[in-house]
């Protein structure tokens, strides 16, 4: 019965695009968290999965929202009760297929990064997109595998007014009472900034692959602080966010760029006169709706808390990519 649900749930949804991912592993599912996220079993390991360039809406639970623009909404409950009866019309032991184009990476939760492929060869992620449950998630760059399906899903579905690009979909039914609504115009610009901003950094780092370090790579880092060890003359260009700050004593700035625990962990140290130039733009750019990157030069060490960036110059630090575009 819910085999024949599942398969009438797919049919009755425009088609999705052919697939741009083949599965490079087979698992086994072991629950549906939400839209976005799944929990499965990996070389005999629970695993949880954060899946690539999509982001659904928040389920409802209550909870305060870490930031208003990723509100709880009535829809994002119900793409995980969409995804949960899809799955589960699967088989009580279903098996999906992984991709991973980035490689086998975490997030910054611990959650590995995949498209999920369905058993009829369908690619989940894209899916999604397709039938308007997410945008197509770029505020960590574009698709390194499937841009232009990723692109072409969603226009698709906001020309067809699916899902979140519905303007009904989680208004309020009740005149005067409040509506928790994603705010998609100002957000797909500040994603679309970003993403530009990471791919002039690819084309950068292709260009000179020594030079330029992906930051969220604990082993890149490894490697830049190794060269910057064999070489006193070595400088590296990361680019980075700000996450907070700390005061130190000495009347200098640490900046944690990536949290965790000593194999993740990444710092940035301003001197006095560095943290008097450049202070307030990088506080600016813990916002959301502004460019968050940087292009950050300097030399890369060590110490017990994690890998520090010794950036003593204000002009080590170069705002990246484009500015953020107001909605129309």
């Amino acid at each position: 019965m819910l085999l024949t649900l599942t398969l009438a749930l797919l049919q009755d949804t425009p088609a999705a695009p052919s697939p741009c991912t083949t599965p490079e592993v087979r698992v086994e599912l072991v629950r549906v968290v939400d839209g976005d996220t799944l929990v499965v079993e990996l070389d005999g390991v629970e695993t949880n999965l954060r899946l690539l360039s999509v982001d659904t809406e928040e389920k409802i639970s209550g909870r305060a929202s870490a930031s208003p623009s990723k509100p709880e909404t009535v829809f994002g409950e119900e793409t995980k009760l969409w995804a949960q009866e899809l799955f589960a019309g699967l088989g009580k032991r279903a098996r999906v297929g992984l991709a991973f184009p980035e490689g086998r990476r975490l997030d910054a939760y611990g959650r590995l990064l995949a498209h999920v492929i369905l058993p009829d060869g369908r690619d989940y992620n894209l899916l999604l997109v397709e039938l308007g449950k997410s945008p197509y998630f770029t505020k960590y760059g574009y698709s390194r595998a499937c841009h232009a399906e990723f692109a072409a899903a969603e226009a698709r579905a906001r020309a067809a007014r699916r899902g979140i690009w519905d303007p009904a979909t989680n208004r309020a039914k009740t005149p005067g009472a409040p509506s928790a609504v994603r705010p998609y115009a100002r957000l797909s610009p500040w994603w679309d900034a970003r993403a530009r901003a990471i791919e002039d950094f690819r084309a950068r780092a292709a260009r000179a692959p020594e030079s330029h370090v992906d930051s969220d790579d604990p082993a890149a880092l490894e490697r830049a602080f190794q060269r910057c060890a064999a070489d006193p003359a070595a400088r590296v260009t990361l680019l980075v966010t700000v996450e907070r700050f700390y005061e130190e004593r000495d009347g200098s700035l640490t900046a944690l760029l990536v949290p965790g625990d000593a194999s993740l962990a990444l710092r940035a140290e301003l001197p006095p006169a560095t943290r008097k130039a450049r202070e307030r733009e990088l506080g600016a750019s813990t916002g959301e709706y502004v460019q968050n990157y940087w292009r950050l030069e300097g030399r890369v060490t060590r110490h017990e808390r994690g890998y520090v960036v010794r950036a003593t110059r204000p002009a080590d630090w170069t705002i990246a990519g484009p500015a953020v575009p107001l909605p129309r």
